[in-house]
């Protein structure tokens, strides 16, 4: 049988990478991001992953991308949209251009994602549809006002496509991370914490990699993950 399909947006230094890492094991992973000479790095050190560089805000330009995977590799298995577009700014000073490419990226690139690979794991009875987010989608903080919003529509959007797809065999599964990452500017930032203050990228990528293969008898929907140390 041939090696399934994983796509992952928003391969970064931190979780993205760490995703790519853990589901090149079982998967030949498709990796997004803009950054075409750090995927670059990345697939040079990581066998089965290959390279696809696009600013998924960008609709005409992701979507090419998407069916030039498709026809490369073929349909995915699974999707994990881990791309992200953020900011703290408190509401009376939020630009409405800066909300509206959050939303691009956290919300309408994750429909994007859902219609164009969604109908193959369909056609299958299988396929798992992903997105890492935090608790900034059940809650809006003052100073989190260009991200909240896009962050609860997209957890919302994926509830509607758990709800659609879920009972025609594809699980859709959304990851909130209540945490601070471990990654070298965090680390800057936070110079005073100890290790264990921060969510290390590998245990995020476990968890996504456990909820894309849970048994249909005890799906997830809602997860949600943090340092044992963190207040909440």
């Amino acid at each position: 049988m041939d090696t399934p399909v994983c796509i992952i947006t928003g391969v970064g230094p931190g979780t993205g990478s760490a995703l790519v890492r853990r589901f090149a094991k079982d998967y030949r992973v498709a990796m997004i991001a803009r950054d075409e000479a750090r995927l670059s790095a990345l697939a040079a050190k990581v066998p089965g992953s290959s390279v696809w560089p696009c600013n998924v805000a960008d609709s005409d330009a992701f979507g090419a991308v998407l069916a030039a995977i498709e026809a490369e590799l073929g349909s995915a298995r699974v999707v994990v949209h881990n791309a992200v577009g953020g900011g703290m700014v408190d509401i009376m000073e939020l630009e409405p251009r800066v909300l509206e490419r959050n939303f691009k990226v956290n919300t309408m690139a994750l429909l994007q994602l859902i219609q164009t690979c969604g109908p193959a794991m369909v056609a299958a009875a299988e396929g798992a549809i992903l997105a890492t987010g935090n608790t900034a989608a059940y809650r809006g903080k003052a100073a989190f006002a260009a991200f909240a919003p896009t962050k609860a529509a997209q957890r919302i959007l994926l509830e509607s496509a758990a709800r659609a797809l879920g009972p025609k065999g594809v699980h859709c599964s959304y990851l909130a991370i209540d945490a601070v990452i471990d990654v070298p500017w965090t680390r800057e930032w936070y110079s005073d914490k100890p290790d264990d203050f921060f969510c290390q990228p590998a245990d995020i990528a476990e968890e996504c990699y456990r909820l894309a293969h849970q048994p249909r008898s005890a799906w997830t929907f809602d997860s949600v993950i943090r340092p044992f140390g963190e207040t909440w």
